[in-house]
């Protein structure tokens, strides 16, 4: 086995039972399967066995993107990419309706799905996206308005992705372990968006509020706003209330009041 980097959140999934219960989340008969991160290919090998019609693997690691391509060098339909995630240009794959299964790293997981979310295209090419997350980020994602986890996350994943379901995996699953839960998560995106606003502001407008959750929301209304009181009325919003009182709908509302000034 190759030494485990931990600047690159190398840890394994090593239950079977597990891997199983992940690749049972859709049919992946004849489908066009991404896979990122897929490490030694304990992952991979399952997906193989299910008979997918295309695998595309994207692993930043060359030791490992090796060792892919010894361990599964009679597969005909797959594709190895030694690549970051991050650089990856997600608009060059012209395949539809694909599945994308991913065990991200712990300390970049929020930024792959955000470059997941930012797609030009929508709706984009993508089906369904099936990641694992730390479980206090999965928990993030998950928050309802109104709770100590919700925030900025929350909204934005709320905008272009429905969550479809999700389970907790425990540490003992992995190789290395480590030392907090995992969640699984299944997206599926949104075929039509109620409020067409650009992602970038979506992300300015909720980091000025949520960088003073405890406050009230006049303060961050005023930085995006000159007659911030006037532009509070017409979206019928209370100034007293703190930022996680206020739901994603009422965020993309505000993005949209700014974004049309």
């Amino acid at each position: 086995m190759l030494k485990l980097k931990k600047s690159l959140g190398q840890n394994f999934l090593i239950d079977k039972n597990i891997i199983k219960k992940i690749i049972k989340l859709d049919n992946i008969e004849n489908q066009i399967i991404i896979e990122i991160g897929p490490g030694s290919g304990n992952l991979t090998e399952l997906i193989l066995k299910e008979k997918p019609k295309k695998v595309l693997l994207i692993e930043k690691d060359r030791r490992f993107s090796e060792l892919l391509k010894n361990k599964f060098k009679k597969e005909n339909n797959l594709k190895i990419y030694n690549q970051d995630i991050l650089e990856f240009n997600l608009e060059s794959i012209k395949f539809k309706n694909f599945l994308v299964f991913g065990n991200l790293p712990y300390n970049i997981s929020t930024k792959i799905l955000a470059k997941f979310i930012s797609l030009k295209t929508w709706p984009p090419l993508y089906k369904k996206v099936i990641f694992m997350f730390q479980k206090e980020v999965a928990d993030r994602i998950l928050a309802e308005t109104n709770t100590k986890e919700y925030g900025r996350i929350s909204i934005l994943s709320n905008y272009r992705l429905d969550v479809l379901e999700s389970f907790k995996i425990s540490r003992n699953c992995f190789f290395p372990k480590p030392d907090v839960d995992s969640k699984i998560i299944v997206f599926k995106p949104k075929a039509q968006i109620k409020y067409n606003v650009n992602i970038k502001n979506l992300e300015k407008v909720t980091n000025i509020f949520f960088s003073n959750r405890r406050k009230m929301i006049n303060k961050p209304f005023s930085k995006l706003f000159k007659n911030y009181k006037e532009v509070a009325k017409k979206l019928k919003t209370n100034l007293n209330c703190r930022p996680s009182e206020l739901s994603s709908n009422d965020y993309f509302r505000i993005t949209e009041f700014y974004e049309n000034l």
